[in-house]
């Protein structure tokens, strides 16, 4: 089976391709020749999710999945969330983000947060949504030097490291976004 995956976020196709069997193909955009940015403009992650996984088979025709992810903190009622890459600006800079989080977040004493993941699948004429969840904390400072985004200041509930302090393996054992791409995987082994 061969699946287009809309991102073109290297990282995210190497945590996704490393949790896939060898029997599902996954294609990158670049793969396909699709080298645009994708609008994200909705105003959930579900929605962007959907928007991308469409965009690519409506103009390119292969059947295909989009993820789209989220920090939601508890103390910012949700925030991030849907603009957690923008957090800090359009340029999406990981460090600016933090930065401007552990700012915000300075004198809050509730540090309570879930990481989420909703994969939209696009598969002959059916969509189906994968949804995953961590929820965890957030630190005072970062901490490790693996991973991506927020993963330097997040923990997860029941750990004592941060995400950017543990191998993609283990973060993929129990991450949103692991969670999500083993119910798609579940699902495609199914059918």
């Amino acid at each position: 089976m061969k699946l287009v995956f809309a991102s073109n976020n290297k990282n995210k196709i190497k945590e996704i391709k490393n949790q896939l069997p060898d029997t599902i193909e996954i294609l990158s955009l670049e793969d396909i020749g699709c080298n645009i940015d994708i609008p994200e403009t909705a105003d959930t992650i579900e929605g962007n999710a959907k928007l991308k996984a469409d965009f690519i088979k409506r103009h390119y025709g292969y059947d295909c999945f989009a993820d789209d992810s989220g920090l939601e903190v508890d103390a910012l009622d949700g925030a991030p969330g849907v603009y957690s890459a923008r957090y800090a600006g359009e340029e999406k800079s990981d460090d600016a983000n933090i930065n401007k989080l552990l700012d915000t977040l300075k004198e809050e004493k509730n540090r309570k947060a879930n990481f989420k993941t909703v994969i939209c699948l696009n598969l002959h004429t059916e969509t189906h949504f994968f949804t995953g969840i961590i929820d965890g904390q957030i630190l005072k400072e970062c901490q490790g030097t693996e991973g991506f985004g927020y993963d330097p200041i997040f923990v997860a509930d029941g750990m004592d490291r941060s995400f950017a302090e543990i191998n993609t393996d283990a973060k993929n054992a129990i991450s949103h976004r692991g969670k999500a791409v083993r119910q798609l995987v579940d699902f495609l082994l199914e059918g």
